[in-house]
């Protein structure tokens, strides 16, 4: 469960929830409060803010990956309450305001970047990369604040040599470990086409493929890593910790600390 109150320290990250439904990242400075993806509901972001001592309004920015609604849920509820910037590339932004439900009256301060460049929010830096995903245009992110980086990788299909080479020494990794490959084509709901999505190279990413992204970045850097998106019938909290923490005890990383962050409740909060 989360802490209920952030303490002062260089950086935090805190995983407000996870899956399926929904998706958001907050990650704070002394100085600078960002949300990344706002995919939970406008209530469920506000409370979960609530719970570590913080407020909307408090919030420097909204970066998103792209415009999937798990991942863009709540933004119009956040922009109505407080003028937040909100940082996207063009092709998100335009999918976002041009989707036949999103409120029109409703005011976006768009910050548009371009995809693969960096910019800054407050005081830390935010570089962008593109990925494989289904979407107009999708990226993933790693911050950056003094010689703390945090990378934050989901809704990709499969990690480029980009994707590895950006996340590289990072203090913190975000990943998504989507659904364990059997569980997913034993699955009776899903019919076969959508299984075919989520496991092409457009899709998201299994267990294993969690794993082995996560042991190729690798380094003495690396402390933590959160493991997001887990699908709600296709995966279990315990199958993707364990499949990701064996390949690093492999590697002899048993100082990295692999937590499952999960829908209903935040996760405990990282402190760098």
């Amino acid at each position: 469960m989360g802490r209920s109150i952030i303490g002062r320290v260089g950086v935090n990250v805190t995983i407000l929830g996870s899956g399926s439904a929904g998706n958001c990242v907050f990650i704070e400075t002394e100085t600078t409060r960002v949300l990344v993806d706002a995919g939970l509901s406008g209530r469920q972001i506000k409370e979960r803010l609530a719970g570590l001592g913080r407020h909307v309004e408090q919030l420097h920015g909204v970066v998103l990956t792209h415009e999937h609604g798990d991942h863009t849920r709540g933004l119009s509820v956040i922009c109505k309450q407080a003028p937040v910037p909100v940082y996207a590339n063009r092709l998100t932004a335009e999918a976002i305001t041009t989707h036949p439900d999103w409120n029109q009256k409703v005011p976006i301060s768009w910050r548009l970047f371009a995809t693969g460049g960096a910019f800054e929010i407050g005081d830390v830096q935010v570089e962008s990369f593109t990925v494989p995903h289904d979407a107009q245009d999708p990226v993933n992110f790693v911050i950056r604040h003094g010689a703390h980086a945090v990378g934050v990788l989901t809704d990709l299909g499969h990690a480029t040599k980009l994707v590895v080479e950006r996340v590289r020494a990072t203090d913190v990794l975000v990943v998504e470990a989507n659904h364990d490959v059997k569980m997913l084509q034993d699955d009776t709901v899903r019919p076969w086409a959508t299984k075919q999505r989520i496991m092409s190279r457009h899709g998201h990413l299994s267990n294993d493929a969690a794993a082995t992204l996560t042991s190729e970045v690798c380094t003495d850097k690396l402390r933590h890593v959160f493991l997001t998106h887990l699908s709600r019938d296709c995966n279990r909290p315990e199958l993707a910790q364990r499949v990701v923490a064996e390949r690093l005890g492999k590697l002899g990383a048993h100082r990295v600390c692999v937590a499952v962050s999960g829908q209903n409740a935040p996760t405990a909060t990282v402190a760098l």
